[in-house]
């Protein structure tokens, strides 16, 4: 499956932007794939934000955006959301959606998925 984020950009602190990943046809429909969320600043490893399964049967978030962020799906349209409110500075990273096709052998390890998407700049000023 091919993911194409869109959506970031730049926001001041307190304000909201909604990610957008796109997935394209593949061997399975995009309903059969655990999708997520991670981000990375320059410098860090790449860090888990949130998932959400194949079925929705599971969700969960990293500390500390619990509260802020929501990750969402359309399957009718094969794509992902992650709606990001109160935004803080320590949030700028580029965000990279993910997907496993079914469940991933760890729900919030970058190793575990199999397909990304080429990343999607979001920066908060404060």
């Amino acid at each position: 499956v091919q993911l194409v984020e869109s959506g970031g950009g730049l926001v001041q602190a307190g304000g909201s932007l909604r990610l957008s990943c796109a997935a394209s046809a593949s061997t399975y429909s995009f309903d059969s794939y655990t999708m997520a969320w991670f981000r990375q600043s320059p410098g860090t490893e790449r860090q888990f934000v949130a998932v959400l399964t194949w079925n929705e049967d599971y969700t969960n978030y990293v500390d500390s955006v619990k509260g802020r962020f929501t990750i969402s799906r359309d399957n009718a349209k094969n794509m992902l959301y992650l709606q990001m409110n109160n935004l803080k500075p320590e949030d700028t990273a580029v965000y990279y959606c993910a997907a496993h096709y079914l469940y991933p052998s760890s729900i919030t390890t970058r190793g575990a998925y199999d397909y990304w998407g080429q990343g999607a700049q979001v920066t908060v000023t404060s």
